[in-house]
């Protein structure tokens, strides 16, 4: 993997890539601002940001996404704001790396959304036990991810981290800044 010579700081453009657990590309964000970078998270915002998906199809984002990443969970946060609320898409996925090509990340398929009105789903159950078999998880990822759904269903209980309004206000007000700055 090419070395990172330094960290991106706030106001840098990263892509963000997510693999499938065999390796191959599954889907690539082109440009997401970095709002905050530390040892162990990131935190940036799409915004209107070209996606690629692995069939070479493209579309754009509809609305500002704060995305929430860590180098310790087995998952990542979208925060979409809307014009109804705030509706969140969780991705369990395996921590993610940064090189100079881009954030990376493996997604294990399984997602949890929340509604803005509180309502929660898990989704994609069925694509996680096809690949799970296909690919060969194993018990240990399977225990990984099914601990860290309940962190995440903890974290949305107490609005903790990306589930807060606070975390979401904050961080959607830094990112107008930094890109009326950039104007």
């Amino acid at each position: 993997m090419p070395r990172l010579e330094r960290l991106p700081k706030e106001g840098d453009f990263i892509a963000i890539q997510s693999y499938k657990h065999d390796g191959s590309l599954h889907r690539i964000w082109r440009d997401t601002m970095v709002l905050k970078t530390g040892e162990n998270s990131l935190i940036g915002c799409n915004n209107h940001t070209l996606v690629t998906e692995d069939d070479g199809r493209h579309w754009v984002t509809r609305e500002p996404a704060l995305v929430y990443f860590h180098k310790h969970y087995w998952f990542n946060v979208v925060a979409m704001i809307r014009d109804d609320g705030i509706a969140y898409y969780c991705n369990l996925a395996s921590p993610y790396v940064l090189d100079k090509e881009a954030l990376k990340y493996i997604d294990y398929d399984l997602d949890v959304k929340v509604f803005p009105d509180g309502r929660r789903k898990l989704l994609d159950v069925d694509e996680y036990l096809e690949f799970s078999k296909r690919w060969h998880y194993g018990p240990e990822i399977d225990h990984i991810l099914k601990k860290n759904v309940r962190i995440i269903v903890d974290w949305i209980n107490n609005e903790k981290g990306p589930f807060s309004k606070e975390f979401v206000a904050i961080w959607y007000e830094r990112y107008l800044e930094l890109s009326r700055q950039k104007k």
